[in-house]
């Protein structure tokens, strides 16, 4: 079995690692596993643990998505949280509505789906996780922090292609492997 997930790769440039440091730097205090930069991706889909003899057909099924979309530039413009205010879980950026990107991850969804791999419950709301919250110390303070990353610029992302990734898991960090690349279609 191999634990699966699609998502486009982001690359930070110098001006995102920027702002992703200081970050990091104002919640220092706080308990956060923070996402390694050359880990950073916008998932599409979760698949999980998937069977080898499935690949051919996933890999089949992307490739259809990939030529049914061009592509498109990614604005990561805002920061928030998973969770309750008060019990925060998980670190993202995002965008703001971007038509291309809500529609490729739609098709990947319901094309997954129509070949046995199941939505998820929640509706699609794209994201970059970058930090996993252990525990807070001070949430009065990380909410202030939050706050002024909430309409951040972190960076413009040309996308012309998502990933199928083996995810491993070990104890300091996921390993990703890139087991696939589809391009978009240049229309």
């Amino acid at each position: 079995m191999m634990r699966l997930f699609v998502a486009i790769k982001i690359e930070p440039d110098t001006a995102f690692l920027n702002l992703y440091r200081s970050l990091q730097t104002q919640l220092g205090l706080e308990k956060i596993k923070w996402v390694e930069p050359q880990n950073l991706h916008l998932t599409l889909k979760f698949i999980g643990k998937t069977p080898e003899d499935q690949l051919n057909l996933l890999h089949t099924n992307l490739q259809e998505v990939a030529l049914r979309h061009s592509g498109f530039d990614l604005r990561l413009e805002k920061a928030g949280i998973f969770g309750s205010s008060y019990q925060p879980r998980v670190l993202w950026l995002g965008s703001n509505e971007q038509e291309e990107l809500r529609a490729l991850g739609e098709d990947v969804l319901n094309s997954l789906d129509a070949i046995g791999f199941q939505r998820d419950r929640q509706n699609f709301v794209p994201h970059l996780t970058v930090g996993r919250i252990k525990q807070l110390t001070d949430k009065k303070f990380f909410q202030t922090v939050m706050a002024q990353y909430r309409d951040a610029f972190f960076q413009e992302v040309k996308v012309n292609e998502f990933l199928l990734y083996e995810s491993r898991l070990n104890k300091q960090e996921p390993v990703y492997r890139v087991l696939r690349t589809y391009n978009l279609s240049s229309q």
